[in-house]
């Protein structure tokens, strides 16, 4: 049997580290946002190494979610899923997720922000995926009757193994040591996109320190008010984070 984990998330939410820490275990293979595509295809967006992505996945959802309701790749027993929230636009059927173990990662939006800022002009409510991810999981509450489990970013790098070792009970799966730090280096596995976004974490061999990832004292206006259209939503899903 394959158990396959759907990990839900905007970016710049440690959704990388995460994707390393799941994929250094020995019973886990990964796919990194396998969706890239075919949102770029359905949105016409311009992002970083946008023919790339487009040339390197499917463009066509039904494709991709075919794909994620298969066997591990190279058989592994448990499938570990990085998804963007934003790149499931409301045109992509949803039905395949009842097939995997739902959960998400959600960070503060004053730090998403002042991150994503640094790689993309004038990123919006839409671009960092907050009220997609608050539909999505109410949608899967519903399903389940009860939430689903939720994560914070802050709560991961303060306290990896405790964090993940409740992560790992809420996916009925053991914790594993090997998730708390793995080599440098490029993966196979990334995302053509890597050279434009996953300097830091290609650097990395672990979570790093909480300050590494602290909101600013202060956003320009114009993300300050991206920010405060963005907190409801994330404030409702950390009342359900593991701690």
């Amino acid at each position: 049997m394959t158990i396959r984990i759907a990990m839900w998330s905007g970016p710049r939410n440690i959704s990388t580290a995460m994707m390393r820490s799941f994929e250094n275990r020995s019973d886990t293979a990964v796919v990194d946002e396998p969706f890239y595509a075919a949102y770029l295809a359905g949105t016409g967006l311009d992002h970083p190494m946008r023919d790339a992505v487009l040339a390197s996945q499917p463009t066509d959802w039904r494709t991709v979610a075919e794909g994620l309701i298969d066997r591990a790749p190279s058989g592994r027993p448990v499938f570990y899923q990085k998804h963007m929230t934003h790149h499931m636009l409301p045109g992509f059927g949803l039905e395949w997720a009842a097939a995997c173990r739902n959960a998400f990662l959600i960070r503060a939006p004053e730090a998403v922000l002042a991150s994503y800022a640094k790689k993309r002009e004038r990123p919006t409510l839409a671009d960092i995926g907050v009220e997609r991810q608050g539909e999505l999981f109410e949608r899967e509450a519903d399903r389940l009757g009860r939430a689903p489990p939720v994560v914070d970013s802050a709560d991961v790098l303060a306290d990896p193994r405790g964090t993940l070792s409740a992560l790992c009970d809420a996916l009925a799966i053991p914790f594993s040591e090997a998730m708390l730090a793995w080599p440098a280096g490029k993966r196979d596995s990334d995302g053509v996109w890597a050279p434009a976004w996953y300097d830091a974490v290609e650097r990395s061999t672990g979570f790093e320190a909480p300050s590494a990832h602290a909101a600013p004292d202060r956003l320009d206006d114009e993300l300050q008010r991206v920010a405060d259209r963005a907190r409801p939503f994330y404030e409702r899903l950390s009342a359900f984070a593991l701690r």
